[in-house]
């Protein structure tokens, strides 16, 4: 049990220095109010679309949404639990993707968008 527990505070551990280097990165942008803004708006999205819709939506959106979706692309690619394998663009491997694969992508895309709402919380200042 206590292993168990171990794994998961590691891996709580990793979303969230990825996220807060992501956050951090981006909070100098010209981008970064709109980039917290989206951060925010990014999981009810896929909450009330799907990982898929909201993924081409994003990809596709201005220059903020597109940094989400590098962000979520980077971090897929370098998750320590390798859900999935990114050969060329997230959006074509998450629609061909098995049910039951598809919803444990869609969890922890929504866990690791937690961690970069937080810290983009914290770190961006917010449009006045």
């Amino acid at each position: 049990m206590k292993d168990n527990q171990n794994s998961i505070r590691m891996l709580e551990e990793g979303r969230a220095k990825f996220a807060f280097d992501k956050a951090f990165e981006a909070k100098d942008r010209a981008y970064a109010p709109k980039y917290k803004s989206h951060v925010k708006r990014v999981p009810m999205l896929i909450k009330t679309n799907g990982l898929g819709a909201t993924l081409a939506f994003i990809k596709n959106g201005d220059e903020a949404y597109k940094a989400i979706y590098q962000n979520l692309t980077d971090w897929l690619r370098n998750d320590a639990k390798h859900i999935i394998d990114i050969e060329e663009d997230l959006v074509k491997t998450v629609v061909s993707l098995d049910s039951a694969v598809y919803r444990a992508v869609t969890n922890e895309v929504l866990a690791f968008l937690n961690w970069l709402r937080r810290f983009s919380d914290g770190l961006i200042e917010s449009e006045d």
